[in-house]
Formats: C-alpha cells, structure tokens, sequence
C-alpha cells in the first residue's frame, strides 16, 4: 500500500488535510458517496456501514517503503518588533494579507475558513497556516535526513521572516507569545476554533488553560516514522517515557503576558489544564507490549471534541466516548464515519499524539539559534535501535502517575524536577548522550553529514551549566534586555 506524501499539522483538526491516500487503507462504505437516484424516485439517503476494527487501525499504516521520514512543525508569533504584539487578523498589515501575499508570491493552493483564508498549501508540499491565535505554523514535507529537514525548515523560515519583515513585523519562534494576554486577542475566524472553545467551557475547571492554550502557545514539534507493529511499539513506550524528562531540558517560556512570573514554562502549566483527559501521558504507551490496538482503544474511551458535520459545518460531539458512538450513533442515529474517527483522532493532545506517524508534542519549542536540538536529539534516539533500547531500560519503571506528578512540577523546577525517585538532571544528561550515539551511528551509516552532531551541543551547555533556556532568558530579561519588549524580539526573532 502506498502512502502519499504527508505534511505535519499541529492540530490536525481538518480530516480532509490530514487523510492519506486512498491506496493507503480501504475506505468503508460510510465514505463512498452513493449512487444517484433515478429520475423521479424518492431520494433515501442510508446511513453509512459501521466502522470495522480494520477501519479504526487504517490511520496508523506505516510507510510503505520502509523509510524513516522526519517531519517538522515550527509555530511562530508574528509580532509588533516595537510592542512584541501580535499581528491581528484584519487589515492591511495582518495575517490574512501575509497569507494573500506567500499565495501571490510563492503559489499554491489556499485554504479558507467560511471564506476567510487561514492557510496556503505550497507547490512543494510545505504548508503555512494560522492557528487560532494567529500564530504562524510552517509544517514541513516529511524527509530522510536530520540535516537536510533542520536546513529545509531554517531556509522557509528565514523566508517568511524576509516576508513579514515587509510588513513591518518579525517572525517570533518558541514557545508562547510573551507579551500579548489572552482577554486582549483577537481570534482567528476559524468556525472550530469557536467550537473548540465552547467545548472547553463545557469541561470547565479541568480545561481551565485552553483559552491560552490556544491564543499564546508556540511549539517546536517533531514527526517520526514507524516502520511495522513491533517498531511502533519499541519507539512509542520509550518517546512516551522520554517526554517528561526532554519537556524538563526544554523548558522555555518564561515571560508571559510581559512579566517573568516565576515560572520556567508557562505553556506547559497551561497544558496541564487543557483537558486532561486527552493530553499529557497516555497510559497505555507506557507498557511493554503496547501496541497499535491499546492506542485504538484508549481513543475509544475518549469523547470526540467536534465533528463536522456533511453540510460542512462544526459542532460539538456528544459527551460520551467514541466508541459508544460506535454503538449507540449520533443523536440522529447515524454512526461514526471514517472522517470522524480521524477528526477525533486529531483532537486528543498527547505528548507523542499517535496516527500515521509519532508526532513528539511536549516540549517547549527552544529559541530560533537552537531550534535544532529539539529533532537533533528525537531523532537520534528513536532512530538508532540500540539508543533508544537504552533509553526505554533506563525509563521503564516510572509509571504514569510519576510521570503525571513530574509534569505538574516541572513548569517550575525545569531540571531540578524529580520522576519518581530520579531527578530529571541526570535523567536528561543520559538520553542526551544515548541521542548523540545515535547521530553518530547515522553519521557512521553515511546517513547525516558529520555537522549534525554538532546540533546537540546547546544541550550539553544547559546540562553543564545546569541553566535552561527558560533561566537563560528570564536573566538576560532582568539584565540586558532591560524588561523592553523591542530588546526580546531583536534577540530571539528570525
């Protein structure tokens, strides 16, 4: 089965972007349109078969060629470099004309929201789409090589900041929007962003951090392939047990709201009030033996968020799990379709989210100069068997509890942070060094340039000095960059 060439989203949130091709999987009849009616008979729409288990297992085919394929994900604010606000949507300077201008300029295929443009998917597979906050994601066409996806995303992103630049704006990578606050945004017109948001309502307390979530949060995320059942299984239980202790090296949103409140990773904080029940860890991926199955039946004990419906309009989903829609349908009867079940497969926001590839979700995206360490080190340890045989020896005793109480302290210890009775500090120093021997090894392999161990190295500093990039940040605030938004973008914009 051949899989189509795949970009990265972040949430994911439109099945019809995130499908794969048709020959990857058969499709159920639910998504086949059906015949038409003879003249003057009465037209009956029928509700779609059932979702099989073959069905619920289809999103999670590998490739087909037996390649290992990077993938990055780069969020950005686009911002005031005076003010450190963000751009609006609306006008002459906002971000619905910077997408006009990358359609103009670099072509493409836009992409609308009730007729508002929200994104534009390039002639090379490359797309740059808002998020609801307005902030500005670049999401790469997955490739073979740590080098040359590291090289692809700096040269797009240097190019959207040369475009910005224009509009007398600076492209602002890491891992929240510093100095803008949530009451005072002004959303994106996105139809499920409102929905969304209605939802997290509904939740209530819980989800108390989604609003900023969604209005400040920038990330740096990585995309790995997995290659056949056993594979996904040995790379989803140790990236799922690396995730606290690389959240703790990553820590890096100091400032919010234009204070540094004390806190070392303010968007880690905010996610652990984005609906618990369906970020951070998932259980299961801690096991030995999981496998495709538990994901599918973790999601289905999950709700949906939303789901959009055939006259193309979003709306919350019923409040019970996925798969007593299954059973039971949506309030009119009808059943699940496929595209549901990849919608609800988007909207479930763990540390490695789980579908076509293992999309590496929970650290802080790190400053723009090191934005190379994050899939520097993801790389090296899930693509070198022996590394990351080692890394899920050295990380498979701590249960999901300990791993729940490490990331409620984190946003405020960084690497002091202890998981269960080991603290994050040497934890980190470990799989940093399992990561480099497995560069080496694709270095060895002729697979990367020798270069590409060199992109480890700011880790190495953090790990010597003991001095994240959140502490590193939050210091120079106090001292050269004297509390002045202007100073923070001209340091850490593209």
């Amino acid at each position: 089965m051949a899989r189509a060439r795949r970009t990265c989203a972040c949430w994911g949130i439109d099945t019809s972007e995130e499908r794969m091709s048709d020959e990857s999987f058969a499709f159920p009849r639910a998504v086949l349109s059906p015949a038409p009616a003879a003249p003057g008979a009465r037209t009956v729409t029928p509700h779609p078969a059932p979702l099989t288990r073959a069905d619920l297992r289809a999103p999670f085919a590998p490739p087909a060629d037996g390649v290992e394929r990077i993938g990055l994900e780069v969020e950005s604010g686009v911002v005031d470099p005076g003010t450190g606000l963000a751009a609006p949507y609306e006008g002459a300077g906002g971000m619905a004309a910077i997408l006009r201008t990358v359609l103009a300029e670099w072509g493409g295929e836009p992409q609308f929201d009730t007729g508002r443009m929200t994104g534009v998917h390039l002639p090379d597979g490359v797309r740059i789409t808002l998020e609801h906050g307005g902030q500005l994601e670049y999401s790469s066409v997955p490739v073979d090589g740590l080098a040359r996806a590291v090289a692809e995303a700096r040269a797009r992103l240097e190019q959207l900041a040369g475009l910005v630049d224009r509009f007398g704006l600076a492209l602002l990578p890491g891992a929240l929007l510093p100095f803008d606050r949530v009451e005072a945004m002004a959303w994106v017109p996105m139809v499920r962003g409102a929905v969304m948001r209605e939802h997290f309502a509904r939740v209530g307390p819980p989800a108390s951090g989604a609003r900023r979530v969604m209005a400040l949060s920038l990330s740096t995320q990585v995309h790995l392939d997995f290659l056949d059942e056993r594979d996904f299984t040995e790379k989803l239980r140790m990236l799922m047990a690396a995730s606290t202790p690389v959240a703790a090296l990553f820590v890096n949103s100091p400032i919010i709201g234009g204070r540094a409140n004390g806190l070392l990773s303010n968007r880690s904080q905010d996610w652990l009030r984005m609906d618990p029940d369906r970020c951070g860890v998932m259980p299961p991926a801690l096991r030995s033996g999981v496998g495709i199955g538990d994901v599918v039946d973790w999601a289905l004990d999950r709700p949906m968020v939303y789901r959009r419906h055939p006259d193309g309009d979003y709306r919350l989903a019923p409040e019970r799990p996925f798969g007593a829609l299954l059973r039971e349908g949506f309030e009119d009867g009808s059943p699940p379709r496929y595209e549901d079940w990849l919608a609800h497969l988007s909207q479930l926001w763990t540390a490695v989210r789980v579908r076509g590839t293992l999309e590496l979700r929970s650290a802080d995206g790190p400053p723009y100069r090191h934005l190379a360490a994050l899939p520097a080190l993801w790389t090296g340890l899930g693509y070198h068997p022996e590394s990351r045989t080692a890394a899920w020896e050295l990380l498979r005793g701590f249960t999901a509890d300990q791993h729940r109480s490490a990331a409620a302290a984190l946003p405020a210890e960084g690497l002091r942070t202890m998981l269960g009775g080991e603290r994050v500090l040497e934890l980190a120093a470990e799989l940093v060094r399992l990561a480099r021997a497995g560069l080496r090894a694709r270095v060895d392999a002729g697979r990367e340039p020798p270069q590409v161990l060199d992109l480890l190295d700011p880790l190495d500093e953090v790990l010597h000095t003991r001095r994240t990039f959140a502490e590193q940040c939050a210091d120079r605030w106090e001292r050269d960059l004297r509390r002045e938004p202007r100073r923070y973008v001209a340091e850490f914009r593209v």
